[in-house]
């Protein structure tokens, strides 16, 4: 076994110097870091334990796990909960193979296509309380566009109220679908182009039709960007809060109510309803308890994805 030959004081006196220099030009995003990610959750989860209405309201007062216990029997946070997986199942369900089949259409080497690759990948990038509010423009039940065409091409008689309790968690689906799909096809497109052509004509030569070469060979190649797909989509769909506020403010009774809009509003009740008043103890307790409920089904997705890979 060979010994470690020491280091002269020249190149350790380099070797610090050239340390110091890189750890000078992290320090700026590790304090940024630590101001903006770090101490928001310390400060969160401190006041979890503590009753207080915000800043001269009141003086924060010791309360132990009562917002904790508050949580577990709040009617309206566990429906918020229900609303958000029905949300971010309904979302995945649809963005994912509408994005899929236009990255199929759009990356073939066609004139045009760079176009509309842009004009798709437009929504990703606009402002998600604009498109909320565009949308709401759209589907309101009295002058929205929507219910005028309809109208007028026959396929109703009378309007519909797209934002009204039977209708609404629909009209989110459409509008997340619409703001999403470009995001997670720009993804397909790179995982698209990855793939080597020798081994789609390698399937071509053994006779594979399109469909044959797309199931097994194209998707099972698309895995590892399918699973970056599958996470963001979901760590995103928890999230989603800003078009929920816009469109619907959780409503109507609630119907629309998510986790993320539902913790919001006790620290800013002017945006959701004036019958609230702040309490940033139990706001935090629920943003607590909603990220808790984000990281067990990241980690379940983790867990199962892992599986499959040792399958495959």
């Amino acid at each position: 076994m060979s010994k470690r030959v020491p280091l002269s004081p020249a190149k350790k006196k380099r070797l610090v110097k050239e340390n110091l220099r890189s750890y000078s030009l992290l320090l700026p995003n590790l304090i940024l870091f630590l101001a903006f990610s770090v101490y928001p959750v310390i400060w969160t989860l401190k006041y979890v334990f503590y009753r207080y209405g915000g800043y001269g309201a009141s003086v924060p007062k010791f309360v132990g796990f009562d917002n904790l216990v508050r949580v577990f029997g709040d009617a309206v946070y566990w429906k918020a909960v229900k609303n958000t997986f029905i949300y971010a199942g309904a979302k995945i369900l649809f963005v994912i193979p509408i994005a899929f089949f236009l990255a199929l259409i759009l990356n073939r080497p066609k004139k045009g296509n760079g176009f509309f690759q842009s004009v798709i990948f437009v929504p990703t990038i606009m402002s998600s309380a604009v498109m909320g509010l565009v949308f709401y423009l759209l589907f309101n039940v009295y002058n929205g566009q929507i219910n005028q065409y309809l109208m007028d091409w026959g396929i109703i008689s009378q309007p519909v109220n797209w934002l009204g309790k039977q209708n609404a968690m629909k009209t989110l689906v459409i509008t997340a679908v619409w703001g999403g799909i470009g995001n997670y096809m720009v993804y397909f497109i790179a995982g698209l182009q990855q793939i080597s052509e020798d081994a789609l004509e390698s399937a071509r030569i053994d006779g594979a039709n399109r469909l044959q070469t797309l199931w097994y060979i194209t998707i099972p190649m698309l895995g590892p960007i399918l699973k970056i797909i599958l996470m963001l989509s979901i760590t995103a769909a928890f999230s989603d809060m800003n078009s929920v506020m816009v469109l619907t403010e959780g409503g109507p009774t609630n119907a629309t109510m998510v986790m993320a809009l539902y913790g919001y509003q006790f620290f800013f009740p002017i945006s959701a309803g004036a019958s609230i008043t702040p309490q940033y103890g139990y706001g935090a307790a629920v943003s607590a308890v909603s990220a808790l409920i984000a990281g067990v089904v990241t980690v379940v997705y983790l867990i199962v994805s892992k599986k499959l890979d040792d399958i495959y």
